[in-house]
């Protein structure tokens, strides 16, 4: 079954005071591309994170964010009391030409490189995060994968319905086909048979049927109407029977898109070029809708 590469999901999680919020968000893309933004704290993670992304998925944009709030004491930073005193004691020290000496804020000192340091955390509580975050990840995953299959749902019942129509509008062309070749040999001996009675053209039976076969031959669109025949079976048969097809349905609807213009070249006829119009229409919204199966 057709997979479509839209997709969205989202995790809570607090522990001990801590709240995490993972959303991984997914649109169509050619290939996979992953977009992993974490709190700093956690960075170590991203290609674990992107391992098991691409564990699951295989094309698609995907944006991973992940949220991280502290409520405890513990989100307070260190002080470093030496680098303090010694930007404090530097500062101090300096006069500018004009004799002009700096005066030392304090909450601008802490905003200094090395003054305000993450907390410490022990291996244990490092170790625990990220099993958490992982867990978290794979849960939000398969929440995804559920929104995409069931747009692949969606998308493969429309897919289907096109095919349908496309074949009702064949049918229609088959039918007219052999009456285009009748009106051309009925138009022609008649526009022979009046021009002969002017006295202006002087043609036998023989060449009147030659001229006749060599236009049935250049307007036979039995070739074309038999492989778009088989291009919308085959498309129809992928998107029943597989998944990660995305780009086989693509290239299908490309040559059906193909067989559909050589048979709209070859048939000079109105009727049949009203229905290869409705064709066209019909592929070119299967081409969009494919874009955004996996």
């Amino acid at each position: 079954m057709i997979v479509s590469m839209t997709g969205y999901g989202e995790v809570h999680r607090s522990v001990d005071g801590v709240t995490y919020t993972l959303e991984i968000r997914s649109v169509n893309n050619r290939y996979l591309k992953s977009i992993i933004k974490l709190p700093e704290n956690v960075q170590s993670l991203e290609s674990a994170i992107e391992k098991r992304l691409r564990a699951k998925l295989s094309r698609g944009s995907v944006t991973l964010t992940l949220r991280r709030r502290n409520s405890t004491a513990s989100a307070a930073y260190d002080v470093n009391h030496e680098a303090l005193a010694r930007y404090a004691t530097a500062l101090s020290k300096v006069t500018l030409a004009n004799g002009t000496t700096a005066t030392i804020d304090l909450a601008t000192l802490t905003s200094l490189p090395g003054v305000c340091q993450m907390p410490e955390r022990t291996e244990e509580e490092l170790a625990a995060e990220a099993e958490l975050i992982k867990v978290m990840v794979s849960e939000c995953l398969e929440h995804v994968l559920v929104m995409r299959r069931r747009e692949g749902e969606a998308l493969h019942d429309d897919l289907v319905k096109n095919c349908d129509a496309i074949e009702k509008q064949l049918e229609e062309v088959v039918g007219r086909a052999p009456g285009v070749l009748k009106e051309y040999q009925v138009r022609l001996a008649s526009r022979v048979e009046q021009l002969v009675g002017e006295g202006r053209l002087g043609l036998s039976e023989d060449a009147l049927m030659r001229e006749v076969a060599l236009y049935a031959d250049r307007s036979d669109i039995s070739e074309e109407i038999t492989r778009l025949r088989a291009h919308v079976a085959h498309f129809r048969e992928t998107c029943d029977h597989g998944d990660q097809v995305g780009r086989r349905l693509d290239f299908l609807a490309q040559e059906m898109l193909r067989e559909t213009n050589t048979i709209g070249s070859k048939s000079n006829d109105s009727d049949i070029a009203r229905h290869v119009v409705e064709m066209k229409s019909i592929v070119d919204r299967i081409k969009e809708q494919v874009q955004n199966a996996e």
